[in-house]
C-alpha cells in the first residue's frame, strides 16, 4: 500500500492536519488507539482573551480567521453540527477587576474583543455582585462529536487503522518511510501526550497536565452563556453544563478522581446558588508546553519525518493554524514562525 502521508493519532491536531492534505488532494492513512483523551475531554471553547489576566491569546485574531471556515467546512463534511457559537462572560471578582477590564478593552489588540460596558446580574441562581465583562467573538466547538464522526468518515474512506503504532516497525529511508506493508512519503506524528513514548520524539519538552471536567444537571440555573470565574460553566442545552478545569501534573492517568471532583465542586458552590446534581465526570492528558507555542516541526536526522503536538488548553482554536503552518513547512517551504518551530528546543534534542 502506498500513500502520500502517514498521520499517528486522530486528536485536534491530527485532524486539522489530515483537513490539510485532503484540501489539497494527498492520500493519507491514520493510525489511532484511542490512548489519548485531552482532545475528546476538551471543553472546545474559542476564546480570544486570556481572562486571567486580561491579555490577547497569541495570534488570536489570524487563528480565528483561519479556524472558524475550518470548523464550517467540516460541518458540512461530516453533517454534524459543530460550531456553536456562544458568548463568555468573565465573572468580576471586585471593582479592582472591573477598572482592569476596562483598561484591557482600550488595548488595540484586545478592544475587539472587550466589551466596555458591565453587566450586571439579573439571575438569582448566580452570585455575581460585580457584574461581568463580555468577551465577544467566542464558541464552543464540540470536539468529542468532532473526532467521533471524523473518525466514521476516515473508516468509511479506508483511511483509519485503529491499533496502536508500533516504532521499531517504522523504517527511514531517504526519500521514503516503510511501516510494515505501508509505504509513504512522510510521516507525522500527532499523538499529544501519547508523543512521550515516541523515540523519535520523546525528548520534546512536553508538560503534560491532566484535566478533568464535570457535567451537571442545573434546571433552575437558565444562562444562555459561557461563565468564566475560578471555573467555568459551559451550558449544552436541556439544563446541561461543563464545569471545568483542574490541572493536575503528577497523576497522568486517564483516571477521574475524587481530589478533582471536590475541587470543581468546591468552586461551583462559590459560583451558583442553585441545586445541581453531577452527572458525569472525564479525564484526559493536555499536551502543554512550558513556553505554551506548539511544537511543529521535522526530526533533525530525518527530513520526512515531523510532529504536530502541544497544542495546549485552546487546541480548537489553535489547531488549524499550526496544521496550515505544518502543511506550508512540508510541501510549499515556507518556514515556520520561529515561536512554533521545535528547534527553539534543539539543545535538547
Amino acid at each position: 500500500m502506498q500513500v502520500d502521508y502517514i498521520v499517528v493519532g486522530i486528536g485536534l491536531a491530527g485532524i486539522n492536519f489530515c483537513e490539510q492534505l485532503r484540501a489539497n488532494n494527498k492520500n493519507f492513512l491514520v493510525f489511532d488507539n484511542n490512548s489519548q483523551l485531552s482532545s475528546s475531554v476538551a471543553g472546545g471553547l474559542y476564546n480570544p482573551v486570556v481572562l486571567k489576566r486580561f491579555t490577547s491569546v497569541w495570534k488570536a485574531k489570524e487563528q480565528l480567521e483561519l479556524a472558524l471556515p475550518v470548523y464550517a467546512s467540516l460541518e458540512t463534511l461530516l453533517n454534524v453540527k459543530l460550531d456553536y457559537k456562544i458568548p463568555v462572560y468573565r465573572k468580576f471578582a471586585s471593582n479592582e477587576e472591573q477598572n482592569n477590564w476596562f483598561t484591557a478593552s482600550d488595548n488595540t489588540l484586545l478592544s475587539e474583543f472587550l466589551s466596555d460596558t458591565i453587566i450586571k446580574n439579573d439571575n438569582d441562581s448566580l452570585e455575581a455582585p460585580f457584574g461581568f465583562g463580555e468577551v465577544f467573538k467566542t464558541g464552543r466547538i464540540d470536539v468529542k462529536t468532532l473526532i467521533d464522526s471524523y473518525k466514521s468518515y476516515l473508516k468509511k474512506n479506508n483511511r483509519l487503522l485503529e491499533e496502536a503504532f508500533e516504532y521499531d516497525e517504522l523504517q527511514i529511508k531517504d526519500d521514503k518511510v516503510q511501516y510494515k506493508n505501508i509505504e509513504s512519503e512522510r510521516i507525522v506524528f500527532a499523538e499529544g501526550f501519547g508523543v512521550k513514548q515516541n523515540p523519535f520524539f520523546n525528548n520534546l519538552p512536553l508538560v503534560p497536565a491532566k484535566g478533568e471536567l464535570l457535567m451537571i444537571h442545573a434546571p433552575e440555573l437558565k444562562i444562555d452563556f459561557v461563565l468564566k470565574s475560578a471555573a467555568f460553566l459551559i451550558p449544552l442545552g436541556d439544563d446541561l453544563y461543563i464545569v471545568g478545569a483542574t490541572y493536575e501534573w503528577k497523576d497522568l492517568s486517564n483516571n477521574t478522581s475524587l481530589k478533582a471532583k471536590e475541587e470543581l465542586l468546591e468552586k461551583l458552590k462559590r459560583l451558583i446558588l442553585c441545586d445541581f446534581e453531577v452527572i458525569h465526570q472525564v479525564a484526559g492528558v493536555r499536551p502543554t508546553v512550558k513556553d505554551r507555542r506548539p511544537l511543529v516541526g521535522s526530526h533533525k536526522d530525518y527530513n520526512n519525518m515531523f510532529v504536530l503536538n502541544g497544542l495546549g488548553t485552546r487546541g480548537v482554536m489553535i489547531g488549524p493554524y499550526v496544521a496550515k503552518q505544518l502543511y506550508d513547512f512540508i510541501e510549499n517551504n515556507i518556514p515556520l514562525e520561529k515561536e512554533i518551530d521545535i528547534k527553539r528546543f534543539e539543545t535538547l534534542m
